[in-house]
């Protein structure tokens, strides 16, 4: 058995994670603060980014966390929450006002941290000084979106940001000793397969200590969905992606935190892909992949120099 895992996985789970490091049941709270984003702001935004009015938009953040907690509770009576601020840019606001919002979910009955999903252009110097106190109080993970290392899809899905500007602030996060998970992104268009091992190469490299994995998926009234329409470009099958998550899990280093290994997308607003919709489904073939191969994750991770 892998030696990060308390069940057949073989790679690093969050569960295994949680459970070792807070001896407990943790769920993690998806809050919609309404920060917005800058991407948006200043053009369009990603182009797979869908600009709804999204799960949980203008309810209030308490009345968000309770109605989840009410649901748990009755199954799994004390459990220890973190709050997931989620939604769009989770630094994109005044620093009084994050305060406020994160010191409002901190201050609720068991709950041990927060997750802040952000980009790494969202991160002033005044922002990341109250990320470092405030690291020092609560569990803090920073979740930075970086999807592809490489510029030109870089480009090509307005994300906004050079590789450098990601790079920038995952050191000053790291010299604040603050944790980071990465968001990316397998078949973005016209990436190949190797396009994509390189991106986690890359990430095995830096001072990461958790991923999230996704399959892009195209929904409805989005930039990439107008694309696809013209471009009709490849996207990836569910075989595909099990062999390339596959790959990517050996090339990991050990101890990077696997938070997520696909997506799960609206079924109401998906266009592709439809195997994507049977999230458990892709979850065993990983693993059926894992086992056949008789790997793990790390298994042919090798140091280099970024």
């Amino acid at each position: 058995m892998f030696k990060y895992t308390l069940d057949n996985k073989r790679y690093y789970t969050l569960n295994y994670y949680n459970r070792t490091k807070y001896n407990s049941k943790v769920f993690k709270v998806s809050l919609n603060a309404g920060f917005g984003c800058p991407n948006k702001v200043n053009g369009k935004g990603c182009i797979y980014c869908y600009n709804g009015s999204g799960e949980n938009n203008g309810i209030p953040l308490i009345e968000q966390f309770e109605k989840v907690r009410n649901i748990v509770d009755k199954k799994w009576p004390n459990s220890k929450y973190i709050g997931y601020f989620q939604a769009d840019t989770n630094t994109y606001a005044p620093l009084e006002v994050l305060k406020v919002n994160y010191e409002k979910i901190l201050s609720l009955p068991n709950v041990i941290g927060l997750n802040i999903a952000t980009r790494c252009d969202a991160l002033p110097d005044d922002v990341l000084d109250y990320l470092e106190e405030l690291n020092k109080k609560t569990n803090l993970v920073i979740e930075l979106g970086l999807q592809t290392m490489h510029e030109s899809t870089s480009k090509l899905i307005n994300r906004g940001h050079t590789l450098k500007q990601f790079e920038e602030s995952v050191l000053k996060l790291r010299k604040r000793n603050i944790d980071i998970v990465i968001h990316i992104i397998n078949g973005l268009p016209y990436e190949t397969k190797e396009m994509m091992l390189e991106t986690v190469k890359y990430l095995s490299n830096l001072d990461i200590q958790g991923i999230k994995i996704h399959m892009l998926f195209i929904l409805k009234d989005t930039e990439i969905a107008k694309m696809y329409e013209k471009e009709k470009f490849h996207i990836l099958t569910k075989e595909e992606y099990v062999d390339i998550v596959c790959d990517q899990l050996e090339l990991l280093k050990e101890d990077i935190v696997i938070n997520r290994i696909t997506g799960d997308p609206d079924k109401s607003l998906v266009i592709e892909p439809k195997w994507l919709i049977k999230k458990f489904g892709v979850l065993n073939e990983i693993d059926k992949e894992m086992e056949r191969r008789n790997s793990y994750q790390g298994i042919k991770f090798k140091k280099t120099d970024i």
